[in-house]
């Protein structure tokens, strides 16, 4: 079994992005395992660069691969891959590195596939909107959850595992150019593999 090892701004993104590595990779191939996923964007990329110097020096395990999920915040993907890639040393960067950068945040994902949606919930939601609004998409999401008579007691974000295990992947890949990019990403690294 290969090991993934991910580092995320908060437990919203650990959620969704393990869920979606499970979904797309081959099952029972792959052992995710998330190392941060707390404190925001600043936490997240101090604990992989951290965790990458351990590496490096071998005190700690070399993964698989490894993942890192940051919102882009409306900064754009290739911004936020640059911050993540100038974390990693020079030695480590034969190790497969996918970068899951939602734009403008994670939340959108999960709003991708109303059908998926509606097999969750019994009734669908609206398709969203691409804006640069700070929470927004936190909000469209609890409210959508509340719409289709579901509590979002987490933001709705409790439900990520079961919406991403309703998702018709090669649909959703055409709807949002931040989620392919990151499915892209991790399924070279498992074409690499060749599981």
């Amino acid at each position: 079994m290969r090991k993934i090892a991910l580092f995320c701004e908060d437990s919203g993104h650990e959620a969704v992005i393990k869920a979606l590595i499970i979904k797309l990779a081959p099952k029972g191939s792959v052992q995710v395992m998330p190392l941060s996923a707390r404190q925001g964007k600043g936490r997240a990329l101090a604990e992989l660069e951290k965790y990458l110097k351990n590496v490096e020096r071998g005190q700690t395990y070399s993964p698989d691969a490894i993942v890192a999920a940051i919102d882009a915040n409306c900064k754009g993907h290739n911004d936020k891959r640059s911050e993540i890639d100038a974390k990693i040393p020079d030695k480590l960067r034969h190790i497969p590195f996918v970068h899951a950068v939602p734009d403008p945040h994670v939340e959108r994902w999960l709003l991708i596939d109303s059908q998926a949606f509606k097999q969750v919930f019994g009734k669908g939601c609206d398709a969203p909107d691409q804006k640069c609004e700070k929470d927004r998409y936190k909000f469209l999401l609890r409210e959508a959850v509340r719409k289709a008579g579901g509590t979002p007691l987490l933001g709705g974000m409790e439900h990520a595992e079961e919406i991403i295990k309703h998702m018709d992947m090669l649909n959703i890949k055409k709807l949002d150019d931040s989620l392919k990019r990151f499915m892209e990403e991790l399924e070279a690294v498992f074409k690499g593999w060749e599981l």
